[in-house]
């Protein structure tokens, strides 16, 4: 397979020039994440027509302008399983990729498998066998084998050929304004996660009471700091189970800190005073500052009413062709729920009602709690058994 390698930056921008006369764009990457604060970008591979190169982003400092001209209105930008992708492109360029389109989203929206591989959706629609040998690379290695450069390449030359068939069958069933308005709502949401405090999650902080939750927060914010300034994931800088018996503690006390079972590792020794006062931050923080954890709704529904409902999310995909991981969840039936039976419309309305999901889930949902449709079995055999059908009661 030929292709060009692209090293320097006059290359780069060479190519993107090239590229910038295409109206159609198929791209992929390669990184490593586990050692790193973020991902690290390592490979980058593209194919718009005759074009197929690779560009090496560890011997080219700057490849803003490749996002650059991703970001630029006007063209189709085909990629598979994009979530790191918009995540590059946004921290490189600070929008999100113009015209994306994504190649396992896509698949959802007409039935197929989601979330599918790329070799498997390859397979699907194009019946071509991708290999797999270099799935584990070290992508950082240089120079690069024939082999690796090779597998690389192979994710971006089939991406056209699948966007032509995916592209008909999403505008035949008239949901491409559905997947314009996901993909968007999918980079929107990856944007604000670049930038959202993640304390709640740190795990075994259930329970904690509210002071004690500030101390992790401000843990939390020092570990993060810290893992940046290190490139290195924030846990290998601070569990979160030694972030969390910190907290319980309460002390902002250099000694009682050193005390606890695992703090006395090599590398906390220069970071006790840190420690100590990210803690009095959160001892001194004014009552009503503190965070508390959302103890949820009072649920009043009949749990076997939510989990009908969840399950009739699968039903209605069925009846739709559209993979049901892409509606919704669990969660989502019962925020849902509330909104139609429990009077609570303050806020945000459910994503169910919101958007395409509407005309999917909303409005069957209101039916099933009218008592205007029903679920029958249609095939005890089938994946997905279930159907709706109409009680004649609609009046």
């Amino acid at each position: 397979m030929k292709y060009e390698i692209i090293t320097t930056a006059s290359g780069l921008s060479e190519l993107c020039d090239r590229l910038a006369t295409k109206s159609v764009i198929a791209f992929d990457t390669e990184f490593v994440s586990e050692d790193r604060y973020r991902p690290e970008l390592c490979l980058i591979q593209v194919a718009a027509e005759s074009i197929v190169a690779v560009v090496d982003p560890l011997q080219i400092e700057d490849t803003g302008p490749f996002w650059d001209l991703l970001s630029e209105p006007g063209r189709t930008i085909i990629a598979h399983a994009a979530r790191e992708e918009v995540r590059f492109c946004y921290r490189h360029s600070g929008r999100a990729i113009a015209g994306l389109f994504d190649t396992q989203l896509a698949a959802g929206f007409i039935g197929l498998e989601y979330p599918a591989s790329l070799s498997n959706l390859v397979a699907k629609l194009l019946n071509v066998k991708l290999t797999k040998g270099e799935t584990r690379t070290n992508w950082r290695t240089r120079p690069l084998t024939e082999a690796q450069l090779n597998y690389a390449v192979r994710d971006v030359t089939e991406l056209e050929a699948m966007h032509r068939i995916l592209r008909d069958g999403v505008s035949e069933a008239g949901r491409m304004s559905w997947l314009e308005e996901e993909t968007a709502i999918t980079q929107q949401s990856i944007h604000e996660a670049e930038g959202r405090e993640n304390w709640q999650r740190v795990s075994g902080a259930t329970g904690l009471t509210p002071r004690q939750l500030e101390i992790v927060r401000q843990l939390w914010r020092w570990r993060d700091q810290r893992a940046r300034q290190l490139d290195r994931p924030a846990k290998w800088v601070f569990r979160d189970d030694l972030l969390v018996e910190v907290a319980r503690s309460g002390s902002a006390d250099p000694k009682v800190i050193r005390g606890i079972r695992g703090m006395e590792f090599r590398h906390f020794h220069d970071h006790y005073d840190d420690l100590a006062a990210a803690i009095r931050r959160a001892l001194d923080a004014p009552e009503s500052e503190l965070p508390r954890r959302d103890r949820g709704r009072p649920n009043r529904t009949a749990p076997m009413l939510a989990q009908f409902l969840n399950t009739s999310i699968a039903c209605v995909c069925r009846q739709h062709r559209i993979a049901p991981m892409i509606v919704g969840n669990t969660e989502d039936v019962r925020d849902l729920i509330h909104y139609e039976l429990e009077g609570e419309r303050g806020g945000e309305p459910p994503a169910l009602v919101c958007g395409w999901r509407e005309h999917i889930v909303g409005d069957a949902f209101r039916d099933l709690l009218k008592g205007n449709l029903a679920i029958k079995v249609a095939d005890p055999f089938a994946t997905q058994p279930l159907e709706f059908v109409e009680t004649g009661l609609r009046v």
